[in-house]
């Protein structure tokens, strides 16, 4: 019995270990529920914590016409990453600007955030005038409620200035909530 307890340990430690990403999702525009980008020229990909699911790591809404992606990675607990996009008013495809000053992550302008945290934030970086970027949409389905696009931006720190995040190859195609 004690063999059994060993053996069955061993493979749920085995099975928790990190995935390792070797590629980023292909850019498909069919809401296949995909999100990866490269976080200063590492692959990052929203994961669940070993062989528990995770059903909210990849989420995507359009209250209105604005956008918002969340992407998480639980893969490293108890340290944890996510990402989130906010686009003011989508109507159609194109290049939407993230380039205004926000204090925090808020809905008075368009944004990218990203956070690792274990427990409570370590570290956070937004985008700004100084630290900016771009989201292409490249499908807006309102009818199949489908969100595409690319997104490449760089971000200051707030906490530990300067210290900031480059994201490059960014792509997303997500179904709408």
């Amino acid at each position: 019995m004690k063999k059994l307890l060993i053996v069955c340990s061993s493979l749920f430690l085995l099975a928790a270990c990190k995935k390792e990403v070797d590629e980023l999702p292909p850019a498909t525009q069919t809401g296949a529920n995909t999100f990866g980008a490269k976080v200063n020229g590492e692959l990052w990909v929203p994961q669940g914590f070993g062989p528990i699911p995770a059903s909210n790591i990849l989420e995507a809404r359009q209250p209105g016409h604005d956008l918002i992606i969340n992407a998480r990675n639980f893969a490293s607990s108890p340290n944890e990453t996510e990402f989130q996009i906010y686009i003011q008013n989508v109507t159609t495809t194109g290049i939407y600007p993230l380039n205004s000053n926000v204090v925090h992550p808020s809905m008075d302008a368009s944004y990218a955030y990203y956070v690792k945290r274990t427990m409570t934030p370590e570290n956070e970086w937004v985008t700004s005038a100084a630290y900016s970027g771009t989201v292409t949409i490249t499908r807006i389905d309102t009818v199949n409620r489908i969100a595409s696009g690319t997104f490449q931006f760089t971000m200051m720190n707030i906490y530990n200035t300067p210290q900031p995040v480059t994201v490059t190859e960014g792509r997303f195609d997500v179904r709408l909530q």
